[in-house]
C-alpha cells in the first residue's frame, strides 16, 4: 500500500487533480445518461406511441429509484468507497441505458429507467465523497461546485450531439452510443482510481441492519443535515425539472422556438452555472455562517423569472428566456451547498449517508413535480394540442414545491443556528461579518510595518 509520507507533495498534488478529473467524468457520464430522455421527450412520444404524461413517467421512475436509492447508496459508498462505487454505478448506467436503446414498448423501457436510476444514484454522492480525502478543507467547497459544473457539460452532451445524432441516425444507434460512455469511464476508473492518497478505504467490521438503521436516523435528525436536505431541495428542483424533462419540450412546443435555438438556450444553464459555481464556492468559504443566505438568493434566482414568463404576454422575447434559464441554471450551484452542510455537520465515516439524505430533498422535489406537471399537461390538453398557455398553466404546479422548500429551509436553518449557539458559535449581522473580513484584508502581512 502506497503510503502518503512517501509521496512528494507536488506528486501527491497531481494524483489528487488526476482523481478529481476522474471524479468529474464520471458524473458528466451520468449526467449525459440521466437529461437524454429529456430532449428526446417528443421522439419518445412518437416512437413509444405514447402520450406526454405516460413518457414523463419514464422519467418519474428513474427519478424514484434514484431518490429511494439515496439512503442505501450512501452506506455502501461509506462502506466500499468511492471507487467501487462510481465503477459499479457506471456500468449500471450503461446497461440501463442500453436497455432504453433496445426498448420498443412502454413495457420494456420502464425497467431500464429503474437500472439506470439505480446506478445513476451512487455517481455524485461518491464523487464528492472522494474530495475531503485528497484536498484541504479549504479547498472543498469549491471543488465540490466544480464537480457539478465541469460534470455538467454531459447535459450539453445530451442537448448537442445526442440530439443531432438522433436526428441523423434514429432512437437506437444514438442511445447505443450514450450506453457506450459510461462503460469505458467505468474501466477507466476501476484501473486508476484511489479513495485516499494510502489507497482503498480501511474497512471496519460489518455493521447489523440494526446501527445502519440507527446511524442513518441519527445522521438525518442532525439540524445541519435537515438544512442541507432543503437548500437542495429549494434551490435545486427547478433548475432539474427544466434539464431533465419539461424544459426543451416547453420551448420548442409551448414558446415555439426552433429545435437549435432551444439547444442553445438549454447550453445557457450548464455556461452560467459554471461562472457562477467558483464564485459561490469562494463565498461560502469565506462566509460559512452565511450559507443559507446564498442558497435564498439562488432560488429566488428561478422563481423571479418563472413568474415573470408565466405572467407574460404571448410568447417571451428571447432575452427573457434567456434570463429564465440564467437564473435556473443558478439551482445547480445553489444546491450544492447542501453538500457543505453536510460535511461540516457528519463525521467523516458518516459523510456519505449524510450526502444521500440532503440527495434525497431536490430530487422528492424534481420527480413530485416532473410528474405532476405531466398530469396538469395531459389533463388541459385532451386534443392533444401543446399551447403556450396550456403549457404555462402546467409547468405553474413548480409554486407549491418552491412553498414547501423556503419553509424547510427557514425552519431548519432556524435550529441549525440554534444547536451553533448552543456550542458557543455566534452568528454575527452581515455589517460585523464584512468589517471584520475588511479589517482582515487591510491588516498587512506579519512582520510588515504598519503604513503611517
Amino acid at each position: 500500500m502506497t503510503q502518503l509520507s512517501a509521496e512528494s507533495p507536488a506528486r501527491v498534488g497531481v494524483r489528487a487533480w488526476a482523481m478529481f478529473a476522474l471524479a468529474v467524468s464520471a458524473y458528466a457520464a451520468a449526467v449525459l445518461c440521466r437529461t437524454t430522455l429529456g430532449v428526446a421527450g417528443l421522439a419518445a412520444v412518437d416512437h413509444f406511441h405514447a402520450r406526454a404524461g405516460i413518457i414523463s413517467t419514464f422519467v418519474v421512475v428513474q427519478l424514484l429509484v434514484y431518490t429511494l436509492m439515496q439512503i442505501p447508496a450512501g452506506v455502501l459508498i461509506d462502506r466500499f468507497g468511492s471507487r467501487l462505487a462510481i465503477a459499479g454505478g457506471l456500468a449500471v448506467i450503461g446497461l440501463g441505458q442500453a436497455g432504453m436503446a433496445l426498448a420498443d414498448s412502454v413495457g420494456e423501457a420502464i425497467p431500464a429507467r429503474v437500472v439506470l436510476g439505480a446506478g445513476d444514484a451512487l455517481i455524485f454522492t461518491s464523487a464528492i465523497r472522494l474530495l475531503p480525502s485528497w484536498f484541504p478543507a479549504r479547498r472543498v467547497p469549491i471543488l465540490t461546485q466544480g464537480v457539478g459544473l465541469l460534470g455538467a457539460v454531459g447535459q450539453l452532451g445530451s442537448a448537442i450531439p445526442f440530439v443531432w445524432l438522433l436526428g441523423r441516425a434514429g432512437w437506437r444507434p444514438a442511445f447505443l452510443a450514450a450506453a457506450a460512455l459510461p462503460l469505458v469511464i467505468s474501466a477507466l476508473v476501476l484501473a486508476l482510481m484511489h479513495d485516499t492518497p494510502r489507497g482503498p478505504l480501511r474497512r471496519g467490521p460489518t455493521p447489523s441492519p440494526r446501527e445502519i438503521g440507527r446511524t442513518v436516523v441519527a445522521v438525518a435528525r442532525h439540524p445541519g443535515t435537515r438544512l442541507g436536505l432543503w437548500t437542495h431541495w429549494s434551490s435545486g428542483f427547478p433548475s432539474m425539472v427544466f434539464a431533465l424533462f419539461w424544459g426543451f419540450p416547453y420551448l420548442t412546443r409551448g414558446e415555439g422556438r426552433s429545435p437549435a435555438v432551444a439547444g442553445a438556450l438549454m447550453t445557457v444553464l450548464v455556461v452560467v452555472g459554471g461562472v457562477a459555481g467558483p464564485l459561490l464556492g469562494v463565498l461560502v468559504g469565506r462566509h460559512p455562517l452565511r450559507r443559507s443566505n446564498l442558497v435564498l438568493a439562488m432560488t429566488g434566482a428561478s422563481l423571479v423569472p418563472w413568474v415573470t414568463v408565466w405572467l407574460w404576454p404571448g410568447p417571451a422575447p428571447l432575452w427573457l428566456l434567456v434570463l429564465l434559464c440564467a437564473g435556473l441554471a443558478l439551482g445547480g450551484p445553489g444546491s450544492a451547498i447542501g453538500f457543505d452542510f453536510a460535511r461540516t455537520s457528519a463525521p467523516a465515516a458518516r459523510l456519505g449517508t449524510a450526502n444521500g439524505v440532503v440527495n434525497l430533498g431536490g430530487f422528492t422535489a424534481t420527480l413530485g413535480a416532473i410528474q405532476l406537471i405531466g398530469v396538469a399537461l395531459d389533463a388541459l390538453c385532451p386534443d392533444g394540442v401543446y399551447t403556450l398557455e396550456r403549457f404555462r398553466l402546467a409547468l405553474a404546479v413548480q409554486v407549491p414545491f418552491y412553498v414547501i422548500g423556503l419553509v424547510g429551509l427557514l425552519g431548519s436553518r432556524r435550529k441549525a443556528r440554534a444547536l451553533l449557539a448552543r456550542q458557543g458559535v455566534h452568528v454575527p449581522p452581515w455589517k460585523e461579518a464584512l468589517a471584520r473580513e475588511w479589517r482582515a484584508r487591510s491588516r498587512p502581512p506579519s512582520g510588515m510595518p504598519r503604513a503611517r
